[in-house]
């Protein structure tokens, strides 16, 4: 897990070192370079696979012919070393693994990787570059190309930093944000600076500095068919494969750690790996945010976590939940590369600037386990959806008109509004992709100025998500297409972003066994009634964790993993908001509609709408702005 730079340029040779070292926190154990003529490649380590110098990088073959740098790790590399008993090994690391099975295999190694990793290989033979990012997108990786070269980095920061990189805003991204607190797909905030899609690889020459092939060597196998198993036979080997995922992630030179929030998915996790290792010492991390309990519609983690920790004698480090997001918010923007609302982030920071301290480099996180399993509030809802959407449309505009009238004062209130309101979309796809957005598109497009208005009227974040299910034209279920969504986009753009962007922050790494390749391929196969049954989410998983865990932690209210953000807008945080989207802020970049901004603030605080999280998302895209457009 490290942090990697590269650039294929005569101007930027002289920047690239000072470019690199904005992220040199993701790796605080090495430093390596390697410059061959326009090429520059640079490495930050954090060692844990062979801690030794024998796993520097970059990383050269023996013939000279290969170099390499990787971010990640590669849990299978010792499945693919036994098939290269030819090669002479200096070192354990994988990061050796990965280069000579590149030189064996060429591009077709890249499925076969089971780990999370964003890479380049240079061939010095045919002066080609590729760089590639694993299956889900659990690493970043964003790109530059102009006439003055070609840049890549595990962040973008590093890349914005580099002269004569174009400073336009990308508007319907900056919209994206707002709606979706994320950008789906390959946009940032920047024209000019893209994100490698997950499961890509690129290749280029280093000669005329172009792109020669950009494709997919993973696709998210959804297809329509499943496979026919009795509940027994699934449970058996869903939880046989998600053992699998967990023993491979658990390879690891130095000591490893755990998220422990009292959910079941990092619940299941540990109660796994204490199956694995009966007899290890189990180190994990909790957040107590004595404020949040019971606030925003949701239950209290901390006191689940302290029984967790009970049962499966886990050495449990308690932080403290109170956030000074006043302070952070800012350094949080710039740290995440992109303006995305989600204060989680905070505590992701705070759990690995504690696992660091403890001298714990590595931790296990049960993200990915709604995303696959079908565990989220949408995918409950969206079983609804198809039989209303047969109704005649002037009965479902009625019911959304019904839901713009109702004032959002309670949870329950506000996800009945949420859910009625997408019936205005003309069709069931539409209307799914709608529970993705946190405002509607109306109120959303107002927001901004007159003449980004305009740039806007074409533009709708839904249609990405629609038309991205021709990759799955097979599948027709309603819920595997919305899992397809979160796991294509939810999970690499928004939740994995922030957890390894605010992890690595303090050079610790997040591992996720429910990204696991085989256990994702294996979800997609699971006929759609068993994943939510008798109105239970995560059915089979759930399940399989009645083998580990007590009912009251698998059957427990849902919660999140984060702040009472819709308390912070409206009270603690008034005044920040009030300073940061005032007349002269938004006035200073001219993107928003300061009157239509503050008539949004006004409208969720009378709670005529749900707008905590894009007023939030509308402060970080002014935040972004003020580290990035400097």
């Amino acid at each position: 897990m490290c942090g990697i730079f590269g650039l294929i340029s005569e101007k930027w040779q002289s920047q690239a070192e000072t470019a690199a070292s904005l992220m040199k926190y993701r790796g605080p154990d090495d430093y390596g370079i390697h410059r061959q003529g326009s090429l520059c490649l640079i490495h930050y380590r954090l060692s844990i696979l062979d801690v030794s110098s024998n796993g520097h990088q970059p990383m050269i073959s023996e013939d000279g012919r290969y170099v390499i740098i990787l971010n990640g790790e590669i849990y299978n590399h010792l499945e693919i070393r036994n098939e290269l008993q030819s090669q002479h090994f200096k070192s354990t690391s994988d990061t050796e693994t990965v280069l000579y099975a590149y030189a064996k295999y060429g591009i077709d190694i890249l499925p076969r990787l089971n780990g999370i990793f964003a890479l380049a290989i240079y061939d010095h033979s045919t002066q080609e570059l590729i760089i590639a990012r694993d299956h889900l997108g659990v690493k970043p990786l964003y790109y530059h190309l102009c006439e003055s070269g070609f840049a890549f980095s595990s962040e973008l920061k590093s890349i914005a930093s580099l002269t004569d990189i174009n400073k336009d805003l990308d508007i319907p991204a900056l919209l994206n944000y707002i709606q979706f607190m994320y950008s789906p797909g390959s946009s940032t905030p920047l024209k000019s600076i893209h994100k490698l899609k997950p499961g890509h690889f690129m290749r280029l020459s280093i000669m005329d500095c172009k792109i020669q092939l950009y494709n997919a060597f993973y696709h998210i196998p959804f297809s329509g068919n499943y496979i026919q198993r009795s509940e027994a036979e699934w449970i058996d080997v869903i939880d046989e494969t998600l053992q699998n995922a967990v023993k491979r992630q658990l390879l690891s030179d130095v000591p490893l750690g755990y998220f422990i929030s009292g959910g079941l998915d990092s619940s299941l996790i540990a109660a796994i790996s204490r199956k694995i290792n009966p007899e290890a010492k189990l180190k994990g991390f909790t957040v107590r945010n004595k404020d949040a309990q019971h606030r925003d519609g949701f239950a209290d983690d901390y006191p689940y976590a302290c029984k967790l920790a009970s049962l499966l004698n886990i050495d449990l480090e308690v932080i403290d939940g109170k956030l000074n997001l006043a302070n952070d918010f800012d350094q949080m923007i710039w740290q995440l590369d992109e303006p995305q609302t989600e204060v989680s982030a905070l505590y992701v920071a705070s759990i690995a600037k504690s696992a660091r301290a403890s001298g714990i480099y590595v931790l296990l996180s049960g993200m990915g386990g709604d995303d696959l399993f079908a565990g989220y509030r949408r995918h409950l809802a969206v079983r609804y959806d198809q039989p209303i959407y047969k109704w005649p449309f002037f009965i479902r505009r009625f019911l959304a008109s019904f839901a713009e009238k109702l004032v959002v004062n309670k949870p329950s209130i506000r996800r009945l509004k949420k859910f009625l309101t997408k019936f205005n979309e003309r069709n069931l796809e539409s209307g799914m992709a709608n529970y993705y957005k946190w405002l509607q598109d109306d109120h959303a497009l107002l927001l901004f100025s007159d003449i980004y208005r305009k740039e806007l009227q074409a533009y709708n974040g839904s249609t990405l998500l629609i038309e991205s299910l021709s990759e799955i034209a097979g599948e027709d279920s309603p819920l595997n297409k919305m899992l397809y969504w979160d796991m294509h986009f939810f999970l690499p753009d928004h939740n994995l972003n922030y957890t390894d962007k605010m992890s690595m922050k303090y050079g610790v790494e997040v591992r996720v066994p429910f990204c696991d390749p085989e256990l994702v391929n294996l979800s997609t196969q699971i006929p759609p009634e068993l994943k939510i049954k008798n109105g239970v989410t995560k059915y089979l998983l759930k399940k399989v964790a009645e083998r580990y865990l007590p009912n009251e932690i698998i059957y427990r209210p849902k919660t999140g993993f984060g702040g009472p953000l819709r308390q912070w807008i409206t009270n603690d945080f008034k005044e920040r908001v009030a300073s940061e989207l005032s007349k002269e802020s938004i006035g200073h970049y001219g993107i928003f509609d300061y009157h239509e901004v503050q008539k949004l603030i006004l409208d969720n605080a009378a709670g005529k709408v749900d707008a905590s999280y894009s007023i939030m998302s509308l402060m970080a895209i002014q935040s972004w702005m003020k580290s990035y457009l400097a």
